[in-house]
C-alpha cells in the first residue's frame, strides 16, 4: 500500500489544538453538550437513545439516521445516502472506488489537504487554484482547459475551506454542465451548507443538481458536533454508494449507534441550531470586522460568504510562518498559516492565515492577539 504522506493539518493541530489557550482558527461552529442536544428531542427519541441496544449497526448507517438526511436535500431518498465515520472516511471512499491507475482528477487549490494527496496516490491529478483576484471564485475555462480524456473526478468544496469562499451560481451551473458533457464526476465537499453570516446564498447540493454528482456531508462543522463522528455521501448512483458501502467493510464498518441516534436528533432539530451557529458567526464576524480595521497595516481582511472561516493576508515582514509561530508560542493564539494549505499541484498563496469565528469566547482570545500586536 501506498504510503501517505504527513497530513499537515492534523500534524500541527496535534500540537497545538488543545494546548493553546486562544483557538482563534477553529473550522467548526460551537458545540454543545450531550444534555443540550437531548433538551431538543422529544419524548421519544430520548427514550429511544437512552434504551438503545448497543450491539452492531447497518453499514449502510441506520435507515432512520439516512432518512433524516435525506430530508436536509431537495429530492433524495434514504436509499441515496451512505454514511460513514466523519467525512474524511467519505473522501477516502470516493476516491479509492471511482479512482483507478491511469485515471485522471482536477482538485481545486487552496484545500483540504486530502482532497488532493488521495487522488494523487492513485493517478494524475492537476491543480485549478482559485482567484484570489476575483473574490477567491473559480475560473471555469481553466476547468476546462485541465480536462483530458480520462479525467474521471472534480473536486470542489464551497463554502470554500479556508477562505469561506461561495462560487457564485452561474459558474456552479456551468462546471456541472462541462462535466455532465464530458461524463466527469463531481465529488463537492459541501460540510460548512448552510453555516455563515446573515444573508450567505448557499449553492443547492450536487447530488441534486447532478447524476454524477456526490456530496458529502457531516455533523462537524455547520452542526458543531464533530464528537458524533456521523458524516455522508449522497449521490443518485446507487452502484457507486454499493461500492463505496463495500469499501466501507475495510474501514469502519459500521457507526457508532449512539452517534447515529443523537445525530438523528440534532438533523429533527436541523433549523434550531443552524440559527443559533449562524448568530454566532454574526456577533464574531463583526469583531473581526473591527479588528482588521484598526490593523490596516498589517493584514487585508477578505470577509468570507460562508462558513465560520476567513482567510486574511498578513503584510508584516516576518512572513506568515513565523508571525503564527511566535503568535501561538509566545501569546498562546492560535491559527493557521497558508503553509498549511500548500500544494503539490501549483503555486498557492504563502501570506494568507486561517481564522475561524464560529465559536462562543473569542473576546479572550483577541485580547490576547491585540496584546501580542502591542509588544
Amino acid at each position: 500500500m501506498t504510503q501517505l504522506p504527513d497530513f499537515r493539518l492534523e500534524t500541527h493541530f496535534a500540537k497545538w489544538e488543545f494546548s493553546a489557550r486562544h483557538h482563534l482558527t477553529a473550522s467548526d461552529a460551537e458545540a454543545m453538550s450531550l444534555a443540550d442536544l437531548l433538551d431538543m428531542a422529544s419524548a421519544e427519541d430520548r427514550d429511544a437513545f437512552q434504551n438503545m441496544w448497543l450491539g452492531y449497526t447497518e453499514t449502510w448507517g441506520a435507515p432512520e439516521l439516512r432518512a433524516e438526511i435525506a430530508q436536509t436535500y431537495g429530492a433524495r431518498s434514504a436509499d441515496d445516502v451512505l454514511c460513514f465515520a466523519g467525512a474524511s472516511e467519505g473522501i477516502f471512499a470516493v476516491n479509492s472506488v471511482l479512482l483507478e491507475r491511469g485515471d485522471h482528477a482536477i482538485v481545486v487549490t487552496p484545500n483540504y489537504q486530502s482532497h488532493e494527496t488521495l487522488p494523487r496516490m492513485i493517478c494524475a491529478a492537476t491543480g485549478v487554484p482559485l482567484d484570489p483576484d476575483d473574490g477567491w471564485s473559480l475560473d471555469i475555462d481553466r476547468i476546462k482547459a485541465a480536462i483530458r480524456p480520462n479525467t474521471k473526478l472534480v473536486t470542489i468544496n464551497f463554502p470554500h475551506n479556508p477562505t469561506g469562499a461561495i462560487l457564485p451560481p452561474d459558474r456552479y451551473r456551468a462546471l456541472i454542465e462541462l462535466c455532465r458533457q464530458h461524463g466527469i464526476w463531481i465529488l463537492h465537499d459541501e460540510i460548512f451548507h448552510g453555516l455563515g453570516p446573515s444573508g450567505a446564498q448557499h449553492l443547492p447540493f450536487v447530488a441534486d443538481e447532478y447524476e454524477r454528482g456526490l456530496s458529502l456531508g457531516v455533523m462537524s462543522k455547520s452542526y458543531g458536533l464533530p464528537g458524533l463522528r456521523i458524516g455522508w455521501i449522497v449521490c443518485q448512483n446507487r452502484d457507486v454508494l454499493s461500492r463505496m458501502e463495500r469499501m466501507k467493510h475495510y474501514l469502519s464498518i459500521c457507526n457508532s449507534g449512539p452517534s447515529e441516534h443523537l445525530a438523528r436528533i440534532a438533523l429533527k432539530a436541523r433549523d434550531r441550531i443552524l440559527a443559533r451557529n449562524n448568530a454566532i458567526v454574526d456577533e464574531n464576524l463583526a469583531k473581526w470586522d473591527a479588528f482588521f480595521a484598526r490593523h490596516p497595516d498589517l493584514f487585508d481582511w477578505f470577509r468570507p460568504d460562508g462558513s465560520c472561516m476567513g482567510y486574511p493576508r498578513y503584510k508584516g515582514s516576518d512572513g506568515v510562518e513565523e508571525f503564527a509561530r511566535r503568535l501561538v508560542e509566545e501569546a498562546g493564539v492560535l491559527v493557521l498559516p497558508s503553509t498549511i494549505y500548500r500544494s503539490e499541484l501549483g503555486k498557492t498563496p504563502t501570506d494568507r492565515f486561517r481564522i475561524g469565528f464560529g465559536r462562543t469566547g473569542l473576546d479572550a482570545g483577541l485580547e490576547a492577539l491585540e496584546g501580542y500586536l502591542a509588544r
